[in-house]
């Protein structure tokens, strides 16, 4: 059944998140660019649609590993997952990778003058990244809460300052693309995370974290744009806001 042209990437992935490894795999874009059908993104990248389609089938045809299906997941609990979980990574990995990045720079800057660009890139994107989350953590998500407790207790909402849950998670979607493009980058320079030659530990160790910090960034952000903000705009529509 081909229903793959119908539905966006990100839908996929949040029905089955198995589904990113085929994405990733061909470098397509399931978090910040998963508005986006299959046949667009492949068409783009001049890719075989077809191939990728019969991948994503067979997958889905698999029997589920047990993995967890956020989807069913109660909203309010969704957001404590993601600032537990991710919120948290970001927060205990930021100043590890700074700390390496920077003495990469100084053993490392003159044979490999490319560490000087994705230490800047990573201090721009832990400085965004940090206001980010508070932005998420003090306004957004108490808002979403709210509407939780709200909707379980049968009772209306007063309308915040922000006007409707539309207009920050937009802002936080612009955000999440930055992002996603700042890694893009820093994906480039590093050559995909493989170190050169003359690699030693610590510059082999800095590369393996800043590829598991993009691909916890990555499920971040699916988690975010195609699962938690999709369900605050539905959850925000049944109510009669005061």
């Amino acid at each position: 059944m081909n229903i793959l042209e119908k539905q966006t990437i990100g839908e996929y992935v949040a029905k089955d998140f198995r589904t990113a490894s085929v994405f990733s795999k061909y470098g397509i874009d399931f978090c910040c660019k998963g508005n986006r059908t299959i046949e667009e993104a492949c068409s783009k990248k001049g890719m075989d649609f077809e191939l990728i389609e019969k991948e994503v089938n067979q997958l889905l045809e698999m029997k589920s590993d047990g993995a967890i299906d956020f989807q069913s997941w109660p909203i309010d609990l969704l957001v404590d997952y993601i600032e537990k979980t991710h919120h948290r990574y970001v927060e205990e990995k930021t100043p590890v990778l700074l700390a390496f990045l920077d003495k990469l720079c100084k053993v490392h800057g003159g044979a490999h003058p490319e560490l000087f660009l994705i230490n800047e890139l990573f201090i721009g994107c832990a400085g965004e990244l940090a206001q980010h989350m508070k932005k998420e953590e003090l306004i957004l998500f108490p808002f979403i809460k709210q509407m939780a407790n709200a909707s379980r207790t049968d009772q209306d909402i007063v309308q915040p300052n922000f006007g409707t849950v539309g207009n920050p998670i937009a802002m936080m979607k612009h955000e999440h693309e930055n992002e996603g493009d700042r890694f893009v980058k820093i994906a480039e320079l590093t050559n995909n995370y493989t170190p050169p030659a003359d690699a030693c530990n610590t510059y082999k160790v800095t590369f393996s974290m800043l590829h598991e910090f993009e691909q916890d960034l990555h499920k971040h952000i699916h988690l975010e744009n195609n699962i938690l903000f999709v369900k605050a705009i539905e959850m925000e529509e049944k109510f009669s806001i005061s």
